[in-house]
């Protein structure tokens, strides 16, 4: 398949001068006005839209997902290694999987500007842990870019591709969720057309990690690089000096912008140094800046990345300025940084822990006011009907609650570890459950329940079960086949064969991978059945090794926006006892116990007419009309 290089004058979208942009959508523009021709990535909370809007604005750029984020950042490297310009996104957690190849890109470096777009989550809201990967870029010995609001997203995404193809070295682009989902006016720019024809020159030493001698030249460059980088920053229109006072606020990211909101209010006295490259860090920049401080404070999201940075340097240029920060205790060390954390934190510095100041504890409990509602699988969730059907399976097996095993995966149906399922008892990363199974099928000697969705089972999920095919394993893995990468948004995966821009891709057979793989048992269930979809479990457990069971069913959500719904049931009231067992047993929340009548009702706005209450009510006093 070919990849746009050029675009014409015809297709060049007319983009206003000033939009209002999602952080997201800001980058995506910086991308297109920078000449992008390719975007991959692996959906992921908080980067999702921004392969989505390119996608959307300009169809002619091959802007699509890859299975996960190695192979994104694998494909987009070999873009940039032809001179064209590349992009990949990732959340947070998303590095680790790309964390190999992005260590030896380092050193081979790129020849097209190729931008690695990261987005942390602290909080987290949406994500496993509140991974820092500014780390990543001290450890690749890569450059990384952070910004501070949305306009900045729009012009340091730009910068980022110069400075990518200036020193031929990829670039870290570090986000945050408070950047990527914030909307804002933006000075925007055109789309621009970079005719260059891809071209890749053979370079064993450069490209060839094998090359012993090569890698040790590599690293020497690499090093040089990174210090002439170091030198470029010192002076870059990102970085800047505002304010004046004797005791130094030194910040990046959105909470520079909690700084500009708290020091007016504190009657200033206060010298901001905002920094958009905390790596590497412009080592002149802060030692003048500290000069001219008493004593200052580090306010940054996520780990004390910049706070340690700033103390090596204060300790090897001999400056004795007190740095305070995370370490300290001034900040917390979890948690997503707040104005009212940032004031606390200024208070204290100032020693005006009076009546202003709010104890860390109470600064939570004051900004969690509304009452919080636990998250809940979508009326109609097929996910619902695969576990229900599960627990019920290993009941009527004679396994005891909590009994054996479930492993459970990245997705919506980690749902199912809340009541009244209470169901998975891991929820690891992309793939894990299986490997999990795998594992403890060999140290518990017995069969081990695996359950995954079917775009995470394409992202890391079929070499554990390669694994279990291989070592013969005694694990029941549950492929829940939605038909998309519903979590994030509904993007397509290979197992759907869709394409954000409607180019014609294949789709891969679950089932027919899975048996090419050698699993012999294979079964492919609709968890709307739950009879079926039960029974097929129990056969299940009884195969000695590894079997597969692919629960099949779209996702409710794209299904109810084609209007697709089924018809709504209704509850006979003189059937009805008030016993809750639709309820308990699925946990839908359509399904609404009436304290007037002592009945249960079902909500049809929100019924989606799946039937799990029509087979699970034991009085049969749910049916449907036309069936009356």
């Amino acid at each position: 398949m070919e990849i746009a290089n050029s675009q014409s004058s015809s297709l060049t979208p007319k983009i206003p001068n000033k939009k209002l942009l999602m952080g997201n959508e800001a980058i995506a523009h910086g991308a297109l006005e920078s000449g992008v021709s390719f975007a991959t990535g692996y959906p992921g909370t908080p980067s999702t839209e921004v392969i989505e809007t390119i996608a959307r604005l300009n169809p002619e750029v091959f802007a699509e997902w890859a299975p996960n984020e190695k192979v994104a950042l694998e494909e987009a490297a070999s873009v940039a290694y032809t001179g064209l310009r590349a992009l990949v996104t990732m959340k947070c957690v998303g590095l680790n999987v790309a964390a190999d190849p992005l260590m030896s890109l380092a050193y081979s470096g790129v020849e097209g500007g190729l931008v690695i777009l990261v987005a942390d989550d602290p909080g987290p809201h949406t994500s496993q842990t509140e991974q820092d990967d500014r780390y990543y870029g001290k450890l690749a010995l890569l450059p990384v870019l952070e910004p501070a609001d949305v306009q900045e997203a729009h012009d340091l995404i730009k910068y980022a591709y110069e400075l990518s193809e200036k020193y031929k070295v990829p670039v870290i682009f570090r986000t945050t969720t408070r950047v990527n989902h914030t909307t804002a006016d933006v000075e925007v720019g055109e789309f621009i057309t970079l005719e260059r024809e891809p071209k890749f020159n053979k370079d064993i030493p450069r490209y060839v990690r094998a090359s012993m001698k090569g890698n040790l030249e590599r690293h020497k460059w690499l090093n040089k690089t990174l210090k002439e980088i170091e030198a470029e920053f010192e002076d870059l229109g990102f970085n800047w000096v505002e304010g004046e006072g004797e005791i130094g606020i030194i910040t990046e990211g959105a909470p520079y912008n909690y700084v500009k909101e708290v020091v007016p209010k504190l009657g200033g006295g206060f010298k901001i140094l905002k920094i958009s490259t905390p790596h590497p860090l412009p080592r002149k920049l802060v030692v003048e800046f500290l000069k001219g401080v008493k004593k200052a404070i580090v306010v940054e999201d996520g780990g004390p990345f910049l706070e340690e940075e700033i103390k090596i340097v204060a300790y090897e240029e001999g400056i004795r300025v007190p740095i305070y920060g995370k370490h300290t205790g001034h900040l917390p060390l979890e948690g997503e940084l707040t104005p009212r954390l940032v004031k606390n934190a200024l208070l204290k510095l100032l020693d005006k822990e009076g009546e202003e100041y709010v104890k860390p504890r109470e600064v939570e409990e004051a900004e969690n006011l509304a009452p919080s509602r636990p998250p809940t699988m979508c009326p109609g969730c097929p996910h619902r009907g695969s576990y229900r059907a599960l627990l019920d399976a290993l009941r009527e097996l004679k396994f005891k609650k909590d009994e054996l095993p479930i492993h459970g995966d990245i997705g919506c149906y980690a749902l199912s570890l809340l009541p009244p399922l209470e169901a998975i008892w891991t929820e690891y990363v992309m793939g894990a459950s299986i490997s999990l199974a795998n594992g403890q099928s060999i140290a518990m000697n017995k069969k081990i329940i695996a359950t995954i969705g079917d775009s995470t089972f394409f992202h890391n999920g079929i070499q554990p079960l390669v694994d279990a095919v291989y070592k013969n394993l005694d694990v029941l893995v549950m492929i829940l086949d939605n038909r998309t990468t519903a979590m994030t948004g509904h993007q397509p995966h290979p197992g759907t064969g869709g394409s954000e821009t409607g180019r014609e891709f294949n789709e891969i057979d679950i089932e027919a991978l899975v048996r090419a793989l050698g699993v012999k048992y294979v079964k492919i269930v609709d968890p709307y059945d739950l009879k079926a979809t039960k029974e097929a479990i129990k056969e299940a457990m009884q195969v000695k090794g590894p079997a597969v069971i692919i629960a099949k069913r779209e996702c409710i959500i794209p299904v109810l926006r084609r209007g697709e719904i089924g018809e709504i049931p209704v509850v006979i009231k003189d059937k009805c006892t008030g016993c809750k067992a639709c309820a308990l047993l699925t946990g839908c929340p359509a399904l609404v116990f009436d304290s007037e009548t002592s009945k249960m009702k079902i909500d049809s706005l929100i019924c989606t007419g799946c039937g799990l209450c029509e087979q699970l009510c034991p009085f049969n006093a749910i049916v449907y009309p036309s069936k009356k």
